[in-house]
């Protein structure tokens, strides 16, 4: 699969990752981690990669080993951003590292972030209104 067409995919990806978010009643006005994932066969290979993000403004989290289903490893880093759940930001954020990822003959293996519950709000809400 060539790199645009994994920003194509990821693009139709992103747009349902938050549709599902929002119809499990994750707050559509919060702040997310917004996780991505790269990949590579080494270290070596991730390095350069993961300087560049974070020149970009990413976080990059330590590197981790991972052990693929066949048993084989592979090494990877997350790139870290707070965002919004708006598509056309998220779309952005993986343009860029998909980017990057083809200029370091690396992967980059999609995003991901949590479930952002707004009844910490509600809660707070309750708390004043009984206060008052």
């Amino acid at each position: 699969m060539s790199y645009a067409d994994i920003i194509e995919e990821q693009k139709a990806e992103t747009r349902e990752i938050i549709e599902a978010l929002l119809e499990d009643g994750s707050d559509p006005d919060a702040l997310y981690t917004i996780e991505h994932h790269l990949s590579a066969d080494s270290f070596a290979e991730l390095e350069g990669a993961a300087v560049e993000a974070f020149k970009m403004g990413f976080e990059v989290l330590e590197a981790e080993e991972f052990e693929l289903e066949d048993g084989s490893t592979v090494i990877c880093f997350d790139a870290v951003m707070e965002s919004a759940l708006d598509a056309d930001r998220i779309d952005e954020q993986v343009d860029k590292l998909v980017k990057l990822a083809e200029k370091f003959s690396i992967d980059y293996d999609g995003w991901g972030t949590y479930f952002e519950s707004d009844e910490e709000d509600a809660e707070e809400e309750g708390k004043l209104e009984e206060d008052d």
